[in-house]
C-alpha cells in the first residue's frame, strides 16, 4: 500500500521544515548572531521562544523515527531475514530515535552534558543505523527499487561518514563555525536517508482484521480476530 510511504517523507519533510523553522526564529529575535559565523542547530534551539519549539520537533521527529524503524525491521523479516543485521537495525535505529529527543528536551544551555551525550549518540548510532540498512538492502529479498536505492543510500552514506569525521576534527580544533556547517549538512543527509524508505514502503501490503467468531465462557465475552494469519483472542 503505498500510503506507507507517505510516512518516511512526512518525517524528511517535517524535520526539514522544522529545524530551519527554529533557525528563522532565533536569527529574528537575534538568538544568534551570523556575523559571527554559522551557529550549532542546538544553539538555534537553546534559547525561548524556539527553545519550546525546537523541543517539539525533536519530539515528533523521533516518534515518526522510531516508527519507521519499526516498520522497516517488520519488512526486513517479512522478507525472511531474521539475521543478526536486522537486529541490530533496530537496536541501533531505536537508541538513536530515543536521543533525537533527549537533545531536544535537554538544551545545552540548561544541561550540556545530557545534550551533548544525546546528540553524540544520535549522529553516531544513526550512522551506524543507516550503514546497516545499506547492508539489508542488499540481503534482504530484492525489490525492483533495489538498483537505485543501494547506490542513493550508499552515496548518502559516505557523505555522512565523511562530514562526521569533518565535523569531529572541526570541533576538536575549535574551528565551530565549519563544524556546525557540517551538523547542518549532516542532520539534512540524516532526513534524505530516512526520506529514501519510502520507496521501499510503497511496497509494503495492508491486511484487514476479520472477526472469525465470538463466544461466551463464564459470562464474558471471548472475541477472536484474525490477523496476518494469526488468531487474537480478545476479552470484553
Amino acid at each position: 500500500m503505498q500510503l506507507w510511504a507517505l510516512l518516511p517523507v512526512c518525517l524528511a519533510f517535517f524535520g526539514t521544515a522544522g529545524i530551519w523553522t527554529v533557525f528563522a526564529v532565533a536569527v529574528t529575535n537575534g538568538s544568534v548572531n551570523l556575523t559571527e559565523g554559522i551557529p550549532y542547530i542546538s544553539q538555534c534551539g537553546t534559547s525561548n521562544p524556539q527553545s519550546c519549539l525546537f523541543s517539539q520537533v525533536c519530539n515528533i521527529c523521533c516518534f515518526l523515527a522510531l516508527w519507521v524503524v519499526a516498520i522497516r525491521f517488520q519488512q526486513v523479516r517479512d522478507y525472511g531475514d531474521h539475521g543478526k543485521g536486522n537486529i541490530a537495525s533496530i537496536v541501533l535505529g531505536f537508541t538513536s530515535s530515543i536521543s533525537i529527543s533527549v537533545t531536544g528536551n535537554f538544551q545545552q544551555s540548561v544541561l550540556m552534558i545530557i545534550h551533548t551525550v544525546g546528540a553524540v549518540l544520535a549522529f553516531f548510532l544513526g550512522l551506524a543505523y543507516f550503514w546497516v540498512q545499506l547492508y539489508l538492502t542488499y540481503r534482504a529479498q530484492p525489490s525492483q527499487d533495489r538498483w537505485w536505492v543501494g547506490p542513493v543510500r550508499a552515496t548518502f552514506c559516505i557523505i555522512c561518514t565523511v562530514t562526521v569525521i569533518v565535523m569531529s576534527i572541526f570541533h576538536i580544533t575549535g574551528f565551530s563555525s565549519g563544524a556546525a556547517a557540517c551538523e547542518w549538512i549532516l542532520v539534512m543527509s540524516f532526513f534524505c536517508l530516512f526520506g529514501l524508505f519510502a520507496a521501499e514502503f510503497r511496497h509494503i501490503d495492508c491486511h484487514s482484521l476479520t472477526v472469525q467468531k465470538q463466544m461466551f465462557t463464564n459470562d464474558r465475552s471471548h472475541a477472536s480476530i484474525e490477523m496476518n494469519g494469526y488468531v487474537i483472542n480478545t476479552i470484553s
